[in-house]
Protein backbone atom coordinates (compact mmCIF):
# COMPACT_ATOMS: atom_id res chain seq x y z
CA UNK A 1 0.00 0.00 0.00
CA UNK A 2 2.81 2.50 0.72
CA UNK A 3 4.61 1.88 -2.85
CA UNK A 4 1.22 2.42 -4.45
CA UNK A 5 0.41 5.66 -2.57
CA UNK A 6 3.98 6.69 -3.22
CA UNK A 7 3.95 6.50 -7.10
CA UNK A 8 -0.05 7.97 -7.05
CA UNK A 9 1.49 11.26 -5.63
CA UNK A 10 4.92 11.28 -7.40
CA UNK A 11 2.91 11.35 -10.29
CA UNK A 12 0.44 13.93 -9.44
CA UNK A 13 3.81 16.27 -8.27
CA UNK A 14 5.26 15.52 -11.98
CA UNK A 15 2.12 16.69 -13.77
CA UNK A 16 1.30 19.45 -11.19
CA UNK A 17 4.40 21.16 -12.99
CA UNK A 18 2.23 21.05 -16.12
CA UNK A 19 -0.11 22.03 -15.31
CA UNK A 20 -1.58 33.09 -19.00
CA UNK A 21 -7.35 45.30 -25.26
CA UNK A 22 -8.52 46.57 -27.72
CA UNK A 23 -10.98 49.11 -27.16
CA UNK A 24 -13.31 48.37 -30.47
CA UNK A 25 -16.77 47.29 -29.41
CA UNK A 26 -16.46 43.57 -30.47
CA UNK A 27 -12.99 42.13 -30.98
CA UNK A 28 -9.95 43.49 -32.67
CA UNK A 29 -6.81 41.19 -34.16
CA UNK A 30 -3.76 41.61 -33.03
CA UNK A 31 -1.34 40.25 -35.60
CA UNK A 32 1.61 38.73 -33.69
CA UNK A 33 4.61 36.63 -35.02
CA UNK A 34 3.28 32.87 -36.28
CA UNK A 35 -0.08 33.80 -34.49
CA UNK A 36 -3.05 35.73 -33.84
CA UNK A 37 -4.47 36.86 -30.21
CA UNK A 38 -8.35 37.62 -30.30
CA UNK A 39 -9.40 40.02 -27.67
CA UNK A 40 -12.75 40.26 -26.39
CA UNK A 41 -14.25 43.21 -24.84
CA UNK A 42 -17.90 42.31 -24.10
CA UNK A 43 -17.97 38.74 -23.98
CA UNK A 44 -22.26 38.69 -22.77
CA UNK A 45 -23.06 40.29 -26.32
CA UNK A 46 -24.95 37.62 -28.05
CA UNK A 47 -23.44 37.07 -31.50
CA UNK A 48 -23.48 34.98 -34.27
CA UNK A 49 -20.58 32.84 -34.59
CA UNK A 50 -20.11 29.43 -35.21
CA UNK A 51 -20.41 27.11 -32.38
CA UNK A 52 -17.57 24.02 -30.76
CA UNK A 53 -18.19 20.25 -32.27
CA UNK A 54 -16.24 17.31 -31.85
CA UNK A 55 -14.48 15.32 -34.42
CA UNK A 56 -13.11 12.96 -32.65
CA UNK A 57 -11.22 12.03 -29.63
CA UNK A 58 -8.28 9.79 -29.47
CA UNK A 59 -7.35 7.67 -26.71
CA UNK A 60 -3.37 7.39 -25.75
CA UNK A 61 -2.13 4.14 -23.90
CA UNK A 62 0.97 3.45 -21.76
CA UNK A 63 -0.19 6.17 -19.52
CA UNK A 64 0.85 8.79 -20.90
CA UNK A 65 0.47 12.38 -19.29
CA UNK A 66 0.71 15.09 -21.23
CA UNK A 67 2.06 18.77 -20.57
CA UNK A 68 2.50 20.84 -23.61
CA UNK A 69 2.38 21.42 -27.40
CA UNK A 70 5.75 22.04 -29.43
CA UNK A 71 3.65 22.63 -32.38
CA UNK A 72 0.46 21.63 -34.12
CA UNK A 73 1.50 17.64 -34.92
CA UNK A 74 4.11 17.55 -31.64
CA UNK A 75 3.25 17.48 -27.74
CA UNK A 76 5.36 16.82 -24.92
CA UNK A 77 4.38 14.01 -22.56
CA UNK A 78 5.54 11.81 -19.87
CA UNK A 79 5.07 8.36 -19.75
CA UNK A 80 6.82 5.17 -17.86
CA UNK A 81 9.88 3.88 -20.16
CA UNK A 82 9.81 -0.03 -19.91
CA UNK A 83 13.27 0.15 -22.10
CA UNK A 84 15.04 1.08 -18.66
CA UNK A 85 15.17 -0.99 -15.83
CA UNK A 86 12.17 -0.96 -13.08
CA UNK A 87 13.12 1.28 -10.00
CA UNK A 88 15.37 -0.40 -7.32
CA UNK A 89 14.22 2.53 -4.67
CA UNK A 90 12.51 0.85 -2.01
CA UNK A 91 9.09 3.42 -2.28
CA UNK A 92 9.11 2.89 -6.43
CA UNK A 93 10.41 -1.02 -6.47
CA UNK A 94 8.54 -2.61 -9.48
CA UNK A 95 7.87 0.61 -10.84
CA UNK A 96 9.09 1.46 -14.28
CA UNK A 97 10.93 5.18 -14.25
CA UNK A 98 8.64 7.95 -16.67
CA UNK A 99 10.80 10.02 -18.81
CA UNK A 100 10.07 13.21 -21.49
CA UNK A 101 9.09 12.74 -24.84
CA UNK A 102 7.69 14.17 -28.23
CA UNK A 103 4.58 12.89 -29.08
CA UNK A 104 3.04 12.88 -32.87
CA UNK A 105 -0.07 13.18 -33.31
CA UNK A 106 -0.04 11.95 -37.28
CA UNK A 107 2.62 9.15 -36.82
CA UNK A 108 1.61 7.92 -33.42
CA UNK A 109 5.09 7.40 -32.40
CA UNK A 110 7.29 8.75 -29.28
CA UNK A 111 11.04 10.50 -29.60
CA UNK A 112 12.95 10.45 -26.09
CA UNK A 113 13.61 13.66 -25.05
CA UNK A 114 15.29 12.83 -21.84
CA UNK A 115 15.71 9.44 -19.79
CA UNK A 116 16.84 8.21 -16.89
CA UNK A 117 16.98 5.49 -14.27
CA UNK A 118 15.34 5.77 -11.08
CA UNK A 119 13.57 8.98 -12.06
CA UNK A 120 10.12 10.17 -12.41
CA UNK A 121 10.49 13.14 -15.01
CA UNK A 122 7.62 15.15 -15.84
CA UNK A 123 5.46 18.18 -16.54
CA UNK A 124 7.65 19.76 -19.44
CA UNK A 125 6.54 22.93 -20.53
CA UNK A 126 8.48 25.20 -22.77
CA UNK A 127 9.81 28.59 -22.73
CA UNK A 128 8.48 31.52 -25.27
CA UNK A 129 11.15 30.79 -27.89
CA UNK A 130 10.53 26.82 -27.41
CA UNK A 131 14.32 26.36 -27.51
CA UNK A 132 14.12 25.38 -23.23
CA UNK A 133 12.33 23.23 -21.44
CA UNK A 134 11.71 23.64 -18.02
CA UNK A 135 10.41 19.86 -15.92
CA UNK A 136 10.57 17.87 -13.12
CA UNK A 137 12.40 14.90 -11.48
CA UNK A 138 10.99 13.16 -8.47
CA UNK A 139 12.82 10.33 -6.47
CA UNK A 140 11.79 11.44 -3.19
CA UNK A 141 10.00 14.00 -0.92
CA UNK A 142 9.80 16.79 -3.09
CA UNK A 143 10.00 17.38 -6.58
CA UNK A 144 13.33 19.21 -8.32
CA UNK A 145 13.11 21.67 -10.82
CA UNK A 146 15.16 21.63 -14.30
CA UNK A 147 15.79 24.12 -17.35
CA UNK A 148 17.26 22.32 -20.27
CA UNK A 149 18.55 23.84 -23.53
CA UNK A 150 16.55 21.29 -26.62
CA UNK A 151 19.88 21.43 -28.51
CA UNK A 152 22.62 20.25 -26.19
CA UNK A 153 20.11 18.56 -23.87
CA UNK A 154 22.61 20.52 -20.90
CA UNK A 155 20.45 21.00 -17.94
CA UNK A 156 20.33 22.73 -15.03
CA UNK A 157 18.82 22.36 -11.16
CA UNK A 158 17.29 25.64 -10.17
CA UNK A 159 18.45 25.53 -6.47
CA UNK A 160 21.14 27.31 -4.76
CA UNK A 161 21.24 28.45 -1.08
CA UNK A 162 19.65 31.40 -1.17
CA UNK A 163 16.13 29.81 -2.37
CA UNK A 164 16.67 26.84 -0.59
CA UNK A 165 15.25 25.48 -3.79
CA UNK A 166 12.16 25.39 -5.98
CA UNK A 167 8.77 25.02 -4.31
CA UNK A 168 6.60 25.40 -7.51
CA UNK A 169 8.34 26.93 -11.53
CA UNK A 170 6.34 28.61 -14.35
CA UNK A 171 7.37 30.28 -17.54
CA UNK A 172 7.66 34.24 -17.83
CA UNK A 173 8.51 34.39 -21.42
CA UNK A 174 12.04 33.11 -21.34
CA UNK A 175 12.72 33.41 -17.62
CA UNK A 176 11.34 31.00 -14.73
CA UNK A 177 9.20 32.91 -11.64
CA UNK A 178 8.42 30.56 -8.79
CA UNK A 179 8.12 30.56 -5.28
CA UNK A 180 11.43 29.12 -3.39
CA UNK A 181 11.59 27.02 0.04
CA UNK A 182 13.10 30.15 1.93
CA UNK A 183 10.30 31.90 1.68
CA UNK A 184 8.97 34.82 -1.19
CA UNK A 185 10.14 34.39 -5.35
CA UNK A 186 13.02 33.78 -7.34
CA UNK A 187 13.76 34.51 -11.11
CA UNK A 188 16.03 31.74 -13.06
CA UNK A 189 17.25 32.37 -16.31
CA UNK A 190 18.18 30.11 -18.93
CA UNK A 191 22.12 30.77 -18.72
CA UNK A 192 21.46 29.79 -15.17
CA UNK A 193 21.35 32.68 -13.33
CA UNK A 194 19.25 32.54 -10.20
CA UNK A 195 18.02 35.43 -7.46
CA UNK A 196 15.62 36.22 -5.48
CA UNK A 197 12.74 38.66 -7.05
CA UNK A 198 12.57 41.82 -5.02
CA UNK A 199 9.84 43.03 -2.92
CA UNK A 200 8.09 39.54 -1.65
CA UNK A 201 11.11 37.74 0.35
CA UNK A 202 10.00 35.61 3.19
CA UNK A 203 7.03 35.43 2.34
CA UNK A 204 4.76 32.26 1.58
CA UNK A 205 3.46 32.57 -1.89
CA UNK A 206 0.87 29.87 -3.33
CA UNK A 207 -1.14 30.48 -6.03
CA UNK A 208 1.32 32.99 -8.64
CA UNK A 209 1.52 34.02 -12.20
CA UNK A 210 3.10 36.76 -13.76
CA UNK A 211 3.70 38.72 -16.79
CA UNK A 212 7.24 40.92 -17.11
CA UNK A 213 5.82 43.24 -15.47
CA UNK A 214 3.13 42.21 -13.00
CA UNK A 215 3.10 39.61 -10.48
CA UNK A 216 -0.30 38.11 -9.48
CA UNK A 217 -0.39 35.95 -6.32
CA UNK A 218 -2.03 34.65 -3.16
CA UNK A 219 -0.52 34.67 0.19
CA UNK A 220 -1.43 33.01 3.35
CA UNK A 221 -5.19 33.77 2.59
CA UNK A 222 -6.88 33.40 -0.84
CA UNK A 223 -7.11 36.92 -1.49
CA UNK A 224 -5.12 37.94 -4.87
CA UNK A 225 -2.83 40.34 -5.09
CA UNK A 226 -0.78 42.23 -7.19
CA UNK A 227 2.99 43.23 -7.26
CA UNK A 228 4.41 46.30 -9.49
CA UNK A 229 7.94 44.43 -10.37
CA UNK A 230 9.54 47.79 -10.84
CA UNK A 231 7.90 49.34 -7.83
CA UNK A 232 7.49 46.42 -5.55
CA UNK A 233 3.70 48.34 -5.23
CA UNK A 234 1.48 45.77 -3.47
CA UNK A 235 -2.24 46.32 -4.38
CA UNK A 236 -5.45 43.63 -3.79
CA UNK A 237 -7.58 43.17 -6.38
CA UNK A 238 -10.13 42.90 -4.08
CA UNK A 239 -11.01 39.11 -5.09
CA UNK A 240 -11.41 36.69 -2.54
CA UNK A 241 -11.66 32.27 -2.29
CA UNK A 242 -9.18 32.35 -5.15
CA UNK A 243 -7.86 28.99 -5.95
CA UNK A 244 -6.70 29.28 -10.04
CA UNK A 245 -5.66 32.66 -12.08
CA UNK A 246 -5.19 31.29 -15.84
CA UNK A 247 -3.62 34.93 -17.42
CA UNK A 248 -4.56 35.46 -21.01
CA UNK A 249 -1.69 35.54 -23.66
CA UNK A 250 -1.78 39.24 -24.28
CA UNK A 251 -2.01 40.14 -20.56
CA UNK A 252 -4.90 42.03 -20.40
CA UNK A 253 -7.30 39.50 -18.98
CA UNK A 254 -7.23 36.45 -16.30
CA UNK A 255 -9.48 33.50 -15.40
CA UNK A 256 -10.11 33.52 -12.01
CA UNK A 257 -11.20 30.52 -10.05
CA UNK A 258 -13.27 31.04 -7.16
CA UNK A 259 -14.79 28.53 -4.67
CA UNK A 260 -16.23 28.06 -1.35
CA UNK A 261 -17.90 25.30 0.53
CA UNK A 262 -20.46 25.01 -1.71
CA UNK A 263 -20.08 26.16 -5.24
CA UNK A 264 -17.08 27.15 -7.55
CA UNK A 265 -17.34 29.85 -10.01
CA UNK A 266 -15.19 30.70 -13.11
CA UNK A 267 -14.83 34.61 -13.83
CA UNK A 268 -13.40 36.67 -16.60
CA UNK A 269 -11.88 39.64 -15.17
CA UNK A 270 -10.63 42.81 -17.48
CA UNK A 271 -7.36 44.10 -15.60
CA UNK A 272 -7.96 47.68 -17.38
CA UNK A 273 -11.03 48.96 -15.67
CA UNK A 274 -11.97 45.74 -13.60
CA UNK A 275 -14.87 44.15 -14.87
CA UNK A 276 -15.90 40.55 -13.59
CA UNK A 277 -17.90 38.34 -16.37
CA UNK A 278 -19.31 34.81 -14.92
CA UNK A 279 -18.30 32.23 -17.75
CA UNK A 280 -19.29 29.22 -15.32
CA UNK A 281 -20.88 28.22 -12.02
CA UNK A 282 -21.14 24.64 -10.80
CA UNK A 283 -20.49 22.47 -7.29
CA UNK A 284 -16.40 22.30 -8.90
CA UNK A 285 -14.57 24.03 -11.37
CA UNK A 286 -11.32 22.57 -12.81
CA UNK A 287 -8.75 21.77 -15.50
CA UNK A 288 -8.81 25.37 -16.59
CA UNK A 289 -6.98 26.15 -19.78
CA UNK A 290 -6.82 29.10 -22.37
CA UNK A 291 -6.33 28.43 -26.33
CA UNK A 292 -3.43 30.37 -27.29
CA UNK A 293 -5.61 32.76 -29.94
CA UNK A 294 -7.67 33.74 -27.13
CA UNK A 295 -11.15 32.11 -28.19
CA UNK A 296 -11.30 29.29 -26.49
CA UNK A 297 -11.49 27.85 -22.40
CA UNK A 298 -11.48 24.60 -21.37
CA UNK A 299 -12.47 23.74 -18.13
CA UNK A 300 -14.09 20.63 -16.02
CA UNK A 301 -17.07 21.05 -14.30
CA UNK A 302 -19.41 19.19 -12.12
CA UNK A 303 -23.33 19.70 -11.30
CA UNK A 304 -24.58 18.00 -8.37
CA UNK A 305 -28.73 17.52 -9.29
CA UNK A 306 -30.95 16.02 -6.87
CA UNK A 307 -30.92 12.77 -7.89
CA UNK A 308 -27.47 12.82 -10.33
CA UNK A 309 -23.97 14.08 -10.42
CA UNK A 310 -22.36 15.24 -13.75
CA UNK A 311 -19.10 16.14 -14.80
CA UNK A 312 -18.10 17.13 -17.99
CA UNK A 313 -15.46 18.56 -20.06
CA UNK A 314 -16.70 22.01 -21.91
CA UNK A 315 -15.13 24.30 -24.45
CA UNK A 316 -16.68 27.56 -23.39
CA UNK A 317 -16.26 30.48 -26.73
CA UNK A 318 -15.37 34.41 -26.14
CA UNK A 319 -16.67 35.45 -29.09
CA UNK A 320 -20.24 33.46 -28.91
CA UNK A 321 -20.30 33.62 -25.39
CA UNK A 322 -21.03 29.87 -25.23
CA UNK A 323 -20.12 26.62 -23.59
CA UNK A 324 -20.19 23.49 -25.26
CA UNK A 325 -19.74 20.17 -23.43
CA UNK A 326 -16.63 17.86 -25.59
CA UNK A 327 -16.20 15.00 -23.19
CA UNK A 328 -18.88 13.65 -20.64
CA UNK A 329 -17.53 12.25 -17.02
CA UNK A 330 -14.19 14.32 -17.13
CA UNK A 331 -13.19 15.68 -13.39
CA UNK A 332 -9.91 17.06 -12.38
CA UNK A 333 -7.70 17.12 -15.59
CA UNK A 334 -4.90 18.53 -16.77
CA UNK A 335 -5.88 20.53 -20.10
CA UNK A 336 -3.20 21.57 -23.15
CA UNK A 337 -4.43 23.28 -26.28
CA UNK A 338 -2.24 23.07 -29.74
CA UNK A 339 -1.15 26.39 -30.73
CA UNK A 340 -3.72 26.88 -33.40
CA UNK A 341 -6.72 25.88 -30.93
CA UNK A 342 -8.79 22.94 -32.75
CA UNK A 343 -7.00 20.27 -30.68
CA UNK A 344 -7.41 20.21 -26.71
CA UNK A 345 -5.03 17.13 -25.00
CA UNK A 346 -6.51 16.30 -21.38
CA UNK A 347 -5.13 13.92 -18.68
CA UNK A 348 -7.63 12.76 -15.96
CA UNK A 349 -6.79 10.36 -12.78
CA UNK A 350 -8.74 7.26 -12.99
CA UNK A 351 -8.05 6.62 -9.03
CA UNK A 352 -4.75 4.32 -10.15
CA UNK A 353 -3.45 6.24 -13.34
CA UNK A 354 -3.06 9.37 -15.89
CA UNK A 355 -5.27 8.54 -18.92
CA UNK A 356 -4.45 10.64 -21.77
CA UNK A 357 -7.05 11.72 -24.85
CA UNK A 358 -6.77 14.05 -27.51
CA UNK A 359 -9.99 16.02 -28.58
CA UNK A 360 -9.84 17.67 -32.63
CA UNK A 361 -12.56 20.20 -32.40
CA UNK A 362 -14.41 21.38 -35.71
CA UNK A 363 -16.48 24.22 -36.54
CA UNK A 364 -19.98 24.11 -37.44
Amino acid sequence: MKKTTSIIIAVMLVVSLSACNAKEENKVNIEEPEETVITVNNVDQEMQEPEISVEKIEQLGERVVISEWMDEENAIVSKENTTLGKMTSEEFEGAYPRSLYYYNTNTKEYTPIMEKENILLGGGTLSSDKKFLLYSEYVLGDPSYFIMNLDTKDSFCICNDNIGGARSAIWVGNEVVGAAFNGGLYTASTSGEISILAGLEGESIFILRATKDYIYYTGDNTSLMKMNRATEEKTSLNIENVFDVVLSADGAKMLILQSDDTKSELLLVNLEDGKQTTIAEGTDISSISWSPDQRRVAYAIKFDGTNTTMNGLYAYDMLSAKPTQIAPEIQDAFTSWSPLGDKLMYAEWNGEEYESSIIYLKQQ
